[in-house]
């Protein structure tokens, strides 16, 4: 539980004892810590530019290829159907899918730390099969090993972030996964649209370089401070503190760290945490918080545009780098906005920003169907 104990109205006990600095060790933990988003964002924005190149295609997807070439009586779009190539982009989300499960035990008997590890060394295997691949078999080979990094990261990242922030800070600390995400998506752009020139390997330097930021974060890892609410929670209590007042740059620790101990306790004390989450109590929560919010933003479309957006664009009739500067401005936006909602996460709340975001998508999409 990120934060601390919980009273019965919903309150942090000691929240206004808490005192904290934003020291190096702690700006450093965010940095290695967020590279995590790193890597799901440069994933989703190096695959889309990948299966629209032309290079690509010739050597994987003949088919796709002469159907681009040829202008047959059909939709652009059309001339990407292909169940193999559908393949090649799901099966990381599907891996990703599967390895949660795996991660979230990873996560809680090993630590946060351990996670991200373990994330990072299969994102670059992922990373190197891809880029060496011969055919469709080690594609989605590589494809399957991204995915298991992504969920391994996406699992511990978030987590990690939020346990390490100051309570006053937390929104803005935990916007540096969504930050780092779409940082990640805007410069697999910008690689895309150089690797295409290149011919007629580009594509596969395009999905090598997503090995970099593995790497990095790994040998951050390596150095990577576990959370004090993970190292309470292995019953490491001087550790934990230890590690609490490195990164809040304070020997006034002591309100804070009576939350965490007593948030883990409350969190053992739980013998059916499954049970009781689906509780008559929890289950507005639940279906709110857990089901309806990443469903409803999923049912948006927003992340297939990301995915997909090179080859949507050049399904409207865009040429291979127009369409790839076009993905670019897009997701260049999503940098700005990333770094606006960093700014008001604590400053206006949380429920600020998922109404003003609901109203803004809203208008898009009326705008969209209209015009």
């Amino acid at each position: 539980m990120a934060g601390g104990a919980l009273t019965d109205e919903g309150g942090l006990k000691r929240a206004h004892l808490y005192e904290h600095r934003i020291t190096s060790y702690f700006i450093f933990a965010c940095i290695v810590g967020s590279m995590g988003g790193s890597l799901f964002g440069y994933d989703l924005g190096v695959s889309g530019g990948v299966t629209s190149m032309d290079d690509f295609l010739k050597e994987f997807f003949p088919g796709i290829y002469k159907r681009k070439q040829m202008h047959l009586n059909e939709t652009d779009y059309c001339k990407y159907d292909n169940q193999i190539l559908t393949l090649f982009t799901s099966s990381l989300y599907f891996a990703g899918l599967i390895s949660t499960f795996g991660a979230s035990y990873v996560t809680r008997i090993y630590g946060r730390r351990g996670s991200i590890l373990v994330g990072s060394v299969s994102f670059f295997l992922g990373g190197v099969i891809n880029a060496a691949a011969k055919n469709i078999l080690m594609l989605i080979l590589g494809r399957i090993f991204l995915g298991i990094g992504i969920g391994f990261g996406n699992q511990a990242v978030p987590l990690y972030l939020s346990e390490m922030a100051p309570a006053k800070i937390r929104g803005t600390v935990n916007q540096l996964f969504q930050l780092t995400t779409c940082i990640g998506i805007l410069v697999a752009n910008l690689i895309n649209y150089k690797t295409e020139q290149i011919h007629p390997w580009g594509w596969r330097l395009s999905l090598g370089l997503a090995t970099v930021p593995a790497i990095l974060m790994f040998l951050g890892g390596l150095v990577l401070p576990e959370t004090p609410n993970s190292l309470v929670e292995q019953g490491k209590l001087e550790k934990a503190k230890a590690v609490l007042i490195k990164v809040r740059g304070t020997n006034n620790i002591e309100a804070e760290f009576q939350d965490l101990v007593e948030a883990s306790d409350a969190a053992r004390a739980v013998k059916n945490p499954f049970r009781n989450l689906l509780a008559r109590r929890n289950r507005p929560q639940l279906v709110i918080g857990a089901f309806g919010l990443p469903a409803f933003q999923q049912l948006t479309g927003m992340n297939s545009i990301l995915f997909y957006a090179p080859v949507m664009f050049q399904s409207l009739g865009f040429g291979g780098s127009a369409s790839l500067i076009s993905s670019t401005i897009t997701n260049a936006a999503l940098v700005v906005a990333a770094i606006m909602s960093m700014y008001s996460a604590d400053k206006f709340g949380r429920r600020f920003l998922l109404l003003e975001a609901s109203v803004e998508m809203f208008c898009y999409m009326v705008n969209a169907l209209f015009f």
